[in-house]
């Protein structure tokens, strides 16, 4: 184990991911959250050694992609509430999305290409 809880095969998969565009902090979280039921962002943020911004800012990346959803956990006293989050799909339709986007990414370059090629020739 080395960074406060990956293991090398989870740091493979947020350098996997990341090679697709994501951003470290989101592919980061998502890794954590893949083996949790549920967890809170204090939890992300002392397993994955991000600061609470960028778990903020990860979350609100998976949410917006309605690969997570979040709960509020009442407090006793005042305070901020405490909020719980899990993955609201299965880890492997996240990589099914992912492997769309990256096929649609390719198509786009080839298509790129090929009308460079085609300008060289006109």
């Amino acid at each position: 184990m080395s960074e406060r809880g990956f293991s090398k095969k989870d740091e493979a998969l947020v350098d996997l991911l990341m090679n697709t565009g994501m951003p470290k902090n989101v592919a980061k979280t998502l890794v954590f959250l893949r083996r949790k039921e549920e967890t809170t962002s204090v939890e992300i943020e002392i397993s994955t050694a991000l600061r609470q911004p960028e778990v903020s800012i990860a979350m609100q990346e998976l949410r917006r992609r309605k690969w997570v959803t979040k709960r509020d956990i009442k407090k006793e006293g005042k305070g901020r509430p405490v909020h719980a989050y899990k993955l609201s799909i299965p880890f492997d339709k996240i990589i099914e999305a992912l492997e769309k986007e990256e096929r649609k990414r390719m198509e786009r370059i080839e298509a790129n290409i090929a009308l460079l090629k085609q300008a060289m020739l006109s």
